[in-house]
């Protein structure tokens, strides 16, 4: 468990005192925000059972997420919506929900750790591959952004544009999704760039 905090460590002795760990959710959803979260945690502080949100149950996620929000020095979470993500294309807009993320943190980072990504801003970081599994500070910050976006999916996105079952797949490209897109229209907060041929084979609706 401990090896989680291999690279938080490795900061610390280099002089670095609040270490945000930060990680994006929503990058391949046909439907919604892609949504970052950034986590600054205590020195030392490990929470149990936290790891890449991908791996954990939903019961767990909520739990674990429960604990990070108690526990950190400072969460902050970033938006960047459908249209923005179809103007500037997904991996710019992954990286804008990162840096609006750290930028929501009410203390101020002097290190990142990232998933795989740099963020555009002038504090030191480093990129770790498959940084939600290698690194506690970026598993807590996948939690956090993936229990944000899929309480969205749950519930305000649901109410919003009901019938497309976006509580259940949470706006990714299951089959039940792109029928529903093909029968009932694209909304606004459908990414159109992700749509390619289906935009063709049906009316927009909204």
């Amino acid at each position: 468990m401990s090896e989680l905090l291999k690279y938080e460590r490795e900061c610390l002795l280099e002089g670095y005192h609040y270490i945000a760990g930060v990680d994006e959710v929503g990058r391949g959803c046909l439907f919604g925000d892609v949504i970052a979260a950034a986590v600054i945690m205590p020195e030392g502080v490990i929470i149990e059972g936290v790891n890449d949100s991908k791996k954990l149950s939903e019961k767990k996620r909520e739990q674990l997420y429960d604990q990070i929000m108690e526990q950190a020095l400072a969460v902050g979470v970033g938006y960047v919506d459908a249209a923005t993500i179809d103007e500037i294309n997904i991996k710019q807009a992954a990286r804008l929900a990162m840096k609006i993320a750290l930028q929501q943190l009410s203390v101020s980072p002097d290190y990142i750790l990232v998933d795989a990504e740099k963020v555009d801003l002038d504090i030191p970081q480093r990129s770790i591959i498959k940084g939600d599994a290698n690194s506690h500070s970026i598993a807590a910050a996948s939690i956090i952004a993936k229990v944000t976006r899929d309480r969205l999916c749950v519930g305000e996105w649901e109410e919003q544009y009901p019938g497309y079952g976006i509580a259940g797949h949470k706006g990714y490209a299951t089959k039940v999704h792109r029928a529903q897109i093909i029968a009932q229209g694209i909304t606004p907060l459908h990414r159109k760039s992700f749509l390619g041929n289906l935009l063709l084979e049906q009316p927009t609706l909204f």
